[in-house]
């Protein structure tokens, strides 16, 4: 089960880094604004747009080599700990500003990463502005590419060569040693001072993890091997994750960029939600990264205990708030659990075998091709530019998370909507609890046509 590679864009506030997130990723769901300082926290979003294969593309706020202020301090940190997550760092200068002194400063902050670093000049916009950009070769960090992210000049050549530049996909055969011993992996996240060690604990029935009031104490993964019933698993307590404004030094932050590997490192993600405080915006990105990065989910409401004794907090609140901040996971199964007291602690690995077993699950190509004869004739895919979208052909392409690759003839005519409906579909039919699914869709070649690249 290989990890998805992760493309992080940094560089000073207002260079431009969320007008190329958006049009990496297809869409624009990062604020753009001249005012610097908009984008505050690290935003992940996945898309298979480039390279031939699915990306991570992560945009964060500004990198100040000396921030004079709390919000740039963190968006420093931010920045720092996603370029310590990537596996390539597309660093962000302004054409139109020219080479600034704090340019050079941030040279010498990216000097001392292991990743390999691409500059990339932006603003870009005609011709005549390539001579002044030469400048920036004074940095001599990374290779050297002018683009113009608002109006995409120059962004095809510099993917092309971030595809040479990323480490070759593991092929499904060849999955890493850790994934190979039968062992279910576990990662237990949420945010700081949730219970996540006191879980840990009590299902490994040891004291293996600090438990302490103050959060944060747990600032690394740490792995507990047990087994239960013949099985054997491994638990990581990840570092909690909290509100990205609220990370206040280096250390913390790289914490969270480890929390976020662990979540790829594993199989299925116990995401811990405080049935008190309730469900927060927090909550519902952790859900989103771990659908992203294509791990099964299992959503815990823990301090159950406490909920029941609060007469104006109930089970049904809770499926409120679940319903309206998890629409985008509405596949994950709900247990309400007390890690103090161990109430409902008994049925988490029930559950992590249910998904897992969704999350591994595999059908046949003739499965795949009556569920989409069938699927199509219920309700046909909308006409794009009025003519026909034709979905020809199914097949699953992998499992963890299952993955199916569709033929058709017009891959950017089929809308959201209708994919979600395929989703929907699929999981009705043959469940997929837990696991989220991913659908692709590829051209069919017309006879004689060759393989693009030939």
């Amino acid at each position: 089960m290989s990890t998805l590679p992760t493309i992080a864009i940094v560089g000073r506030p207002n260079v431009g880094k969320s007008t190329l997130f958006n049009r990496l990723i297809g869409g624009r769901p990062a604020i753009v604004h001249d005012r610097p300082g908009i984008t505050r926290d690290r935003h992940y979003e996945t898309t298979d747009r480039w390279c031939d294969r699915e990306l991570a593309i992560v945009d964060t706020g500004g990198l100040e080599p000396d921030p004079d202020d709390d919000l740039f301090a963190s968006m420093r940190v931010q920045s720092l700990a996603a370029t310590e997550e990537a596996d390539i760092v597309l660093w962000m200068v302004d054409a139109r500003a020219g080479l600034t002194p704090l340019d050079s400063q941030v040279a010498d902050i990216l000097r001392g990463s292991q990743r390999p670093v691409v500059l990339v000049v932006n603003k870009v916009d005609v011709p005549s502005i390539e001579d002044d950009a030469l400048e920036f070769h004074a940095l001599g960090v990374g290779e050297f590419f002018t683009i113009s992210a608002e109006h995409a000049r120059g962004v095809a050549d510099l993917m092309h060569r971030v595809g040479e530049l990323l480490p070759p996909p593991v092929a499904q055969e060849e999955v890493p040693p850790e994934h190979t011993t039968g062992e279910i992996r576990i990662a237990v996240i949420g945010r700081p001072n949730i219970g996540k060690s006191t879980l840990i604990n009590r299902m490994v029935g040891q004291e293996r993890h600090v438990v302490h009031d103050m959060p944060g104490t747990t600032m690394d993964a740490v792995d507990s091997p047990f087994e239960h019933n013949g099985n054997r698993y491994v638990l990581v307590d990840t570092a909690g994750v909290r509100k990205k404004r609220r990370i206040s030094d280096a250390v913390e932050g790289f914490a969270v960029s480890r929390a976020i590997r662990s979540i790829e490192r594993c199989h299925v993600s116990l995401l811990m939600v405080d049935g008190t405080l309730g469900l927060t915006d927090q909550d519902a990105r952790l859900a989103a990264l771990v659908t992203s990065r294509g791990r099964a989910l299992v959503l815990l409401i823990n301090k159950w205990d406490r909920v029941k004794e609060d007469p104006e907090r109930s089970s049904r609140d809770i499926v409120d708030e679940l319903e309206r901040k998890l629409p985008h996971a509405p596949w994950a199964p709900v247990l309400y659990i007390s890690a103090l007291t161990g109430k409902g602690v008994h049925r988490i690995l029930k559950d992590v075998h249910r998904v897992y077993e969704q999350f591994d699950k595999r059908l046949t190509t003739s499965e795949c091709n009556r569920f989409l004869a069938a699927a199509v004739e219920a309700h046909s895919p909308p006409q794009r530019h009025h003519r026909p979208v034709r979905l020809n052909y199914m097949t699953q392409v992998r499992v963890r998370p299952p993955t199916f690759m569709i033929s058709c003839n017009t891959p950017e005519g089929v809308v959201p909507a209708y994919k979600r409906y395929l989703q929907n579909r699929l999981r009705e039919i043959y469940g997929f609890e837990g696991t989220p699914l991913r659908l692709n869709f590829k051209r069919k070649r017309r006879p004689g046509e060759a393989h693009e690249g030939d």
